[in-house]
């Protein structure tokens, strides 16, 4: 009874060390082993990874794109408005022993290095360029947070700026200034219809000095008009010139 006890002690401490000593890594996951506390530069994985007992120990990096939410920050533009702003940053690890050994929680050191950027960037901006350069501003900031981040085997692909929140009273000024501004264009519209209506009325008249039939064409034509109008009190033009042959005929 006594041996058969023994007998499964020993199998479940060679269990136990198996367990201890074998690994298996995910196709996206990479291993930094210490031996005695010492560094082994290559890492391990993917796939089955054999330990020593008590004496390495390994760290799990996962290689997957990370989507890293930046919380809103208080942010002034560079035109002192008050905006709260935040981002959204997609990074990488492409170097697993610098992301363990160059620093401790790469995670919260990329988050905490987006937030610092973002409101230091952001700060050297007006409030346009925030509003209409967000391209233009998202590659400044993914750029700035790269070569801070390359150091820790972090590689930031991309960052986006979501939402720009601002303050009331200045959503109702812009407002203001957008109305504005239409009903300045409308005003210009305005002004150039008439300018181009003056010139071909100008155009028009020039013709009919030059043509003095046309005037009593133009005359027959505003009778037609008039005839086809259902109206009980009709004006009758009379032209100056059949005036001035009426009088001559009656002085002969």
């Amino acid at each position: 009874m006594t041996a058969l006890i023994s007998g499964i002690i020993v199998i479940a401490l060679i269990v136990a060390v198996l367990f201890a000593a074998l690994k298996v890594l995910r196709e996206y996951e990479r291993g930094v082993v210490f031996r005695l506390g010492r560094l082994i530069r290559e890492p391990r994985g993917p796939g089955l990874i054999f330990l020593i007992p008590v004496l390495d120990r390994m760290v799990r990096i996962d290689l997957r794109t990370v989507t890293l939410t930046v919380p809103p920050q208080e942010v002034i533009t560079r035109d002192n408005v008050p905006v709260r702003v935040n981002a959204v940053a997609y990074f990488r690890v492409v170097d697993p022993v610098a992301a363990v050994v160059e620093v401790e929680k790469f995670l919260v050191a990329t988050s905490q290095i987006a937030q610092t950027t973002l409101r230091s960037t952001l700060g050297q901006h007006n409030l346009d360029e925030l509003l209409s350069e967000r391209d233009k501003i998202n590659v400044i900031l993914q750029r700035i947070i790269d070569d801070q981040t390359a150091p820790w085997g972090v590689k930031v692909s991309n960052v986006e700026v979501k939402d720009v929140e601002i303050p009331t009273s200045m959503q109702r000024a812009m407002a203001r200034q957008a109305e504005a501004e239409r009903e300045r264009r409308a005003k210009v519209i305005a002004a150039e219809g008439e300018f181009q209506a003056s010139q071909k009325l100008a155009d028009a008249a020039q013709v009919m000095a030059e043509h003095p039939v046309s005037v009593q064409l133009r005359y027959l034509q505003t009778m037609l008009e008039m005839s086809s109008e259902r109206t009980s009190t009709v004006i009758f033009p009379i032209p100056i010139d059949l005036i001035a042959h009426l009088k001559g005929l009656g002085s002969e």
